[in-house]
């Protein structure tokens, strides 16, 4: 009662000064936790005390209380303040030790030594231990302790083993065994070190009495002069699935019906063995076999007679002892003084020309392929691979007789069925198709403009298309419509391949068909009994017949020049003079119906499509006007109103989703796309040349674009009819003349005639 009214008058006298820093002694004002650990608890339904070394109110010590720490307690580093499972994660200190174990009932040991390692990890104070495994030791041995928390042997049970019990040369008691600790490595050295320890020097391990004695009676056992060993493991890995092939021919004719066979010989590198096959014709007449012979080893003197199974065997026993009282003594032949030599044919054995012993059988070598050939030549220089002659080289077939064309179906089709009794549909050249099939802007296609060669006045004035596709030879023939002439027009001939003309209807051998080759201006076909001249192309096809020049002759500007350098020098003179003449204002140009007036007046055997390959080659195109941006635009409003497409604000969304940059541009090709997908009725060529005007460089401003398609908000003015037909038609079928229109005179005289035209004085060069 005392005590607690001095501590009152404590409190008293400690209230009464101010609370300010450095003015208050009570000890509570920086307190932060008043919880009271708990030291009672129930098991089993009974009260226990349990908190023993529990602390008191707040985390303080009790007076004399001394709490041990439950885990290793390091040093903290500079400068960090890292837990112990963070900073020593995947570190461990390993140990070397050995304990000893009491062996009872044994005549040859009374104790063994068995060698250990302890390793102790430092981030959670575990302890494992770990006993390597020994050959035939007859002992349950790998983990002996798993990782986990050891405590101490008694009376100290409820700690448990920390980093500062562990030193070498001292004694461990682990779960009842003694371990002593002889050596560990250098970062455990180190480590305990760091730690203040003073490690101890490395101590023998004591020898083990039985392992010795089992070491002696191993070392007492080995033979003096063992068998040589063949390892054959590097032959395995250098020559494995490497066969070497050889053709054989084993001549049975000197037996009952027998007859020459032709053989197959497998030699297998990997471990020298031999496989045999026969080669069995298609009606051999007798039973078959798999295999001649299997694969083995094969011997180069066969046996009279085959050894007995344990006659021939690696090792020989030789018999130095023999009583019927005493036993019987044996030892190893390590001399071999018994053992039976075989010699097994190797590939230096086997060449061409040479016979192979095939357990009597006489197999004549006659040839090999070629990874043998490359093998030998390699490995031995061998170079002469001459095959050896055995037979006559087989009689040639009697060429097969086909019945003539009977005209059902087409002709393929009728030679399958005479090829074979399954008959199977005839196959296109699959290859060809997939390079000339239509890709991107190469349509493959070659178009000609065409009319009729005939008398009749209403047939002249009918124009058609004839177009060839390269892919598959077929050729295609449309009729252009023409107003007010009485025609409808239109498909004149389905796409197929088209005979040549002159040709027997009913005859064996193939029928030729038109080629590409047999189409160039200035020909004449026959299609379906009519005549066809070809009057022009497109500029497709004349640059599709310019790169190709070797399919296409006519199409070779160097042939054409080398034609116009056979002429005699009076008619060169003659046609400088009348270039000359052709051209008064000395411009080095002259029309291209003028120069080609004079190579037709020439016998120089041009044809027309060869004219206009020298034309276009030497010649000064005329660009066509570009349309008016106002009126492709005006166009564009009309298509829109008459379908109605309502569809801008849609596209205007797609357009901005698009664009991930916001920058208010899109690709040409995204745009095509964009506009395809969202079905913009504008005809191809119309839609096209309004993104090329669009476009600056690779990009366009689609906003601008949807402003001057928009007929809502900015009307256009009308149009007229004309101006709407022409982005209207369908130009893929059409057949645009080539725009040659004059042609460089003064280039072609010195590139063909090697002498150069003086313009200026145009009497020179007629005179010269």
């Amino acid at each position: 009662m005392k005590k607690i009214n001095n501590q009152l008058c404590l409190d008293t006298n400690d209230m009464a000064l101010p609370l300010l820093p450095g003015n208050s002694p009570n000890k509570l004002l920086d307190k932060e936790r008043f919880h009271k650990s708990q030291h009672f608890d129930i098991f089993n339904g009974i009260p226990m005390l349990v908190g023993f070394e529990k602390s008191g109110i707040g985390g303080e010590l009790l007076p004399g209380q001394k709490i041990k720490p439950n885990f290793s307690v390091y040093p903290k580093r500079e400068g960090q303040d890292l837990p112990a499972w963070v900073a020593f994660d995947k570190q461990a200190l390993c140990f070397d030790a050995y304990f000893q174990e009491t062996v009872p009932e044994a005549q040859t040991e009374t104790y063994r030594i068995r060698k250990c390692k302890i390793y102790f990890y430092m981030e959670d104070d575990t302890i494992q231990v770990v006993e390597p495994e020994y050959k035939n030791s007859g002992i349950p041995q790998g983990t002996l302790i798993r990782r986990q928390r050891i405590p101490l042997p008694p009376p100290n049970d409820d700690q448990f083993y920390t980093v500062f019990h562990f030193n070498i040369n001292q004694q461990m008691v682990l779960y009842s065994r003694t371990f002593t600790l002889t050596d560990c490595d250098s970062f455990s050295k180190d480590f305990l070190t760091r730690l203040g320890v003073c490690v101890n020097d490395r101590v023998p391990v004591p020898d083990d009495p039985y392992s010795n004695l089992r070491e002696e009676m191993e070392k007492s056992m080995k033979p003096l002069r063992p068998y040589e060993r063949r390892d054959t493991l590097k032959q395995f890995l250098d020559h494995d699935r490497k066969v070497l092939r050889f053709f054989c021919l084993w001549d049975d004719t000197e037996s009952m019906f027998g007859d020459p066979r032709q053989l197959v010989l497998h030699y297998y590198l990997a471990d020298d063995t031999i496989e045999i096959r026969e080669v069995v014709s298609e009606i051999p007449g007798r039973a078959t076999v798999p295999k001649f012979l299997r694969r083995s080893k094969l011997p180069k003197h066969g046996a009279s007679q085959m050894k007995q199974p344990g006659e021939v065997t690696d090792r020989t026993v030789l018999n130095v002892f023999d009583s019927n009282n005493q036993g019987k003594r044996f030892i190893l032949d390590s001399l071999k003084t018994g053992s039976i030599q075989d010699e097994f044919y190797k590939d230096s054995d086997l060449a061409v020309g040479q016979e192979v012993n095939v357990w009597g059988r006489r197999a004549l070598i006659t040839g090999c392929d070629n990874f043998t050939k490359e093998y030998y030549h390699s490995k031995y220089g061998i170079e002469d691979f001459t095959p050896v002659q055995y037979k006559a080289p087989p009689a040639p077939r009697a060429p097969r007789t086909l019945p003539p064309y009977n005209g059902f179906g087409s002709e393929e089709d009728s030679l399958a069925s005479c090829l074979s009794l399954l008959p199977k549909p005839p196959q296109r050249d699959f290859h060809k198709f997939m390079e000339k099939d239509r890709r991107g802007l190469n349509s493959h296609m070659l178009n000609f403009r065409a009319k009729l060669v005939t008398s009749d006045p209403i047939d002249t004035e009918r124009t058609f298309i004839i177009s060839f596709y390269l892919s598959d030879d077929s050729i295609s023939v449309f009729e252009r419509p023409q107003k007010n002439s009485g025609g409808l027009g239109g498909k004149f001939l389905e796409r197929r391949r088209v005979k040549k003309p002159g040709q027997e209807q009913f005859k064996s051998e193939p029928s030729e068909y038109l080629k590409a080759q047999d189409l160039y201006v200035g020909a004449t076909l026959c299609i379906t009994n009519r005549n066809f001249k070809l009057l022009d192309a497109d500029e497709y096809t004349f640059n599709y017949m310019e790169r190709h020049t070797e399919e296409f002759p006519k199409a070779n500007v160097g042939n054409i020049i080398s034609k116009l350098r056979s002429i005699p020098e009076e008619k060169q003179n003659e046609i400088r003079k009348f270039l000359s003449l052709s051209d008064p204002g000395n411009t080095g140009f002259i029309p291209f119906d003028l120069f080609r007036g004079l190579l037709a007046g020439l016998d120089c055997s041009l044809s027309e499509h060869e004219v206009l390959v020298l034309g276009r080659s030497f010649s000064k195109c005329v660009e066509r006007p570009e349309a008016d941006l106002g009126l492709m635009l005006a166009v564009a409003q009309d298509f829109l109103k008459k379908k109605p497409f309502d569809e801008l604000p849609a596209m205007a969304r797609v357009f901005t989703h698009q664009d991930r940059h916001k920058t208010g541009r899109l690709p040409t090709k995204e745009m095509k796309t964009i506009c395809k997908a969202c079905h913009l009725p504008l005809p191809e060529k119309l839609l096209g040349d309004l993104l090329c005007r669009f476009a600056d460089g690779d990009q366009i401003d689609y906003h601008a674009f949807l402003a001057g398609l928009n007929w809502v908000e900015h009307p256009a003015p009308p149009v007229k009819p004309e101006d709407t037909l022409k982005f209207d038609l369908n130009v893929a079928s059409d057949v645009a003349e080539a725009a040659v229109r004059n042609v460089n005179y003064s280039a072609l005289l010195e590139d063909v005639f090697s002498r150069p035209s003086n313009i200026a004085d145009p009497t020179t060069s007629i005179v010269s």
